[in-house]
């Protein structure tokens, strides 16, 4: 037999074996029909049980994308729960070995599915290998929660994170286009990673997250003020902001679009996309003694026509 024989019949034996069970569970366990195309999409069978409960991986209970992997006796997992598993089947504690299950894999190439995130507005439906593509970038998907304070790791859909900001992080809300706010720090010579409470604003029936906070810029201390829209980047480009600080016969002026909460808040600060104000410069506005920050800071929102 020639070097590599053995694999190779593994594996054509597993494509024969394995389509003949998927294939029989596909007529006994589940009820296809013709999708609709959604966007992107193919005709396609659509299946809601027991092809897509094939799909799942026994281990982390996610879909299954190639390689799929199965042990000598048939059971499959996905290629990322092989490396967890050190190469041992979960199921009957057998060397997994390299076997792919073709069978599966082609099994999918003809599934249609429709969008994780259907629950929450998204409709369209897809080849099974396209949905993964679609879903990390679906406008339907959920949304991070935009506190910066702290690695929270809540998500979900625009009202959710804006009664989770308010019960659980007690964020200050404010009705209104404007705005005129004070921070105050005591020892403004600690400047590294300093930040101040997350304000909302509610205007023109959207939500909009005020962040102040102080950081090194390289060798340079800075505190910086930005906002975020909390939707898509689409809707943020209909809106503009400003913000203003100043004292003494000098102030400076930022003026720019609100950065959507898709962007993360280290993104968004770390792109230096905001109203920047050195230290040297900030204890100028906060006054003659120069021992405690002490900045007002106003702004206001507008929407583009």
């Amino acid at each position: 037999m020639a070097p590599g024989g053995s694999a190779c019949k593994e594996v054509l034996e597993s494509y024969s074996t394995d389509y003949d069970i998927a294939m029989a569970k596909l007529d006994n366990n589940s009820t296809p029909t013709r999708a609709t195309t959604g966007s992107g999409g193919k005709q396609g069978i659509y299946s809601t049980n027991g092809v897509h409960e094939l799909l799942e991986c026994p281990v982390c209970t996610c879909l299954m994308y190639p390689p799929i992997h199965q042990c000598p006796n048939g059971h499959t997992l996905c290629s990322n729960c092989k490396i967890r598993v050190l190469n041992c089947c979960p199921t009957c504690r057998y060397d997994l070995g390299n076997i792919r299950c073709l069978a599966l894999e082609k099994v999918a190439e003809s599934l249609e599915l429709p969008c994780t995130y259907q629950s929450l507005g998204c409709n369209d439906i897809f080849p099974y290998y396209s949905k993964l593509k679609h879903e990390q970038h679906c406008r339907f998907r959920p949304y991070n929660c935009p506190y910066a304070g702290s690695e929270c790791s809540v998500t979900g859909d625009i009202p959710t994170l804006v009664a989770h900001l308010k019960d659980d992080h007690k964020v200050d809300m404010h009705d209104g286009c404007t705005f005129n706010h004070r921070y105050v720090k005591s020892n403004p010579h600690e400047v590294e990673n300093a930040t101040w409470m997350l304000t909302v604003f509610n205007c023109f029936g959207r939500q909009f997250c005020l962040h102040f906070e102080a950081f090194q810029l390289g060798m340079a201390p800075v505190y910086m003020a930005f906002l975020r829209f909390m939707g898509d980047e689409n809707e943020a480009k209909k809106f503009s902001y400003s913000l203003e600080v100043g004292a003494n016969g000098r102030k400076l002026i930022w003026q720019g679009i609100p950065r959507s909460i898709r962007d993360s808040h280290k993104k968004v600060r770390d792109s230096q996309d905001g109203l920047i104000i050195q230290r040297n410069l900030a204890l100028y506005f906060s006054g003659a003694e120069r021992e405690e920050l002490k900045l007002r800071v106003t702004g206001r929102i507008w929407k583009e026509e």
